[in-house]
């Protein structure tokens, strides 16, 4: 489900096909209108349902945003093959649950310079309603994939192992003494560099830490001790991204 028209255009623009539109009727005019002339060309007959603001909240349970929703079909994944073969920087989630955060990384790796983003198995979709909109519809634009496997003690099931079969050095990012700084030459020189993203929380997995090649933790003040996993994603992707 895609929610605003900048986000519906965008996916029309990756190649998902419309299924039905609804509509607030005071918005049908100028972007609206390009979209609906848009699907209607892709798909013929497409159910178009309009109604009041007040309707509509009541139908969907939410204030929709600028009055636009459209149900369209999901194209196949790319295997992680496909995603990584002339990637440079790879933004990795492991676990990352919130729909919110999931989009507000998506939007960073997509505005900082990552070439493509890969998630575990037990992430948020990112084509999740929320995780589309609060990524402003990057999630139609950025390469991405998951995981066969998440984060275990067993190498042979660890995405982390197939990262390094693929050439990347991996940086963890987590709150941990025994880290390099996020400006380190060592890490700016590495040719393929996979940055990698822990859950809300509980960060990353110990299985993930004593596996990847860098650890690097975002210095603090004022006696904060974190940053949220999305602000955090844009200060890694800002610097190992350049």
């Amino acid at each position: 489900i895609c929610e605003s028209p900048k986000v519906i255009m965008r996916a029309l623009d990756a190649g998902h096909t419309p299924i039905s539109i609804l509509v607030e009727e005071k918005e049908i005019k100028d972007e609206v209108l390009e979209i609906i002339e848009r699907c209607d060309s892709l798909c013929k007959d497409l159910p178009i349902y309009t109604a009041d603001y007040d309707t509509l909240s009541q139908l969907t349970g939410f204030n929709l945003t600028r009055g636009m929703l459209c149900c369209m079909k999901r194209n196949a994944l790319p295997s992680v093959e496909e995603i990584v073969k002339n990637a440079r920087r790879l933004a990795i989630m492991e676990d990352v649950v919130n729909p919110t955060n999931v989009g507000a990384i998506f939007r960073s790796a997509a505005a900082l310079n990552m070439d493509a983003i890969l998630l575990t198995p037990a992430c948020s979709n990112p084509l999740y309603r929320r995780a589309a909109r609060v990524s402003m519809g990057t999630v139609f634009q950025a390469p991405w994939t998951f995981f066969e496997h998440g984060p275990s003690e067993d190498a042979n099931k660890s995405y982390i192992t197939e990262l390094k079969n693929h050439g990347f050095k991996t940086v963890a990012f987590a709150l941990r003494d025994d880290s390099i700084s996020i400006d380190d030459p060592c890490l700016s020189s590495e040719e393929k560099l996979a940055i990698i993203l822990g859950t809300e929380g509980e960060g990353l997995q110990d299985s993930t830490l004593a596996a990847c090649d860098y650890t690097v933790k975002i210095p603090m003040s004022h006696r904060v001790d974190s940053l949220n996993v999305a602000a955090a994603s844009a200060i890694a992707f800002w610097e190992l991204g350049k």
